[in-house]
């Protein structure tokens, strides 16, 4: 049985990435998507195929075409386990603050 990706690992590649910032915004067709990339539109139907098994992405039929868009909610998985990290930044940032102040008051 073949375990499922996670939501990580699909954001681990370039080119998923790029693809997630280019349908942000507005849904597109995986030949519209490819336009964007200097690879084949299988290479991108696959990164598309990885995407949408991770809940990233929904494709939608219209008409003939099928269009793929940002599944927002999914993408806060992310923002949150990141946030854990930002907590820690932040206060790593501030301590190099008070740091360098000190030092600059001496």
């Amino acid at each position: 049985m073949e375990t499922r990706r996670d939501i990580f690992q699909a954001i681990a590649d370039p080119t998923r990435r790029a693809i997630l910032v280019l349908i942000a915004v507005n849904a597109m067709t995986p030949k519209a998507i490819a336009d964007n990339f200097n690879s084949s539109r299988q290479a991108v139907s696959k990164h598309l195929q990885i995407l949408t098994e991770c809940d990233l992405v929904k494709p939608e039929q219209k008409g003939r075409e099928i269009y793929y868009s940002l599944e927002i909610d999914k993408m806060k998985e992310v923002d949150a386990w990141i946030e854990q990290f930002r907590k820690i930044w932040e206060t790593k940032f501030n301590q190099l603050d008070t740091l360098l102040a000190t030092i600059k008051n001496k």
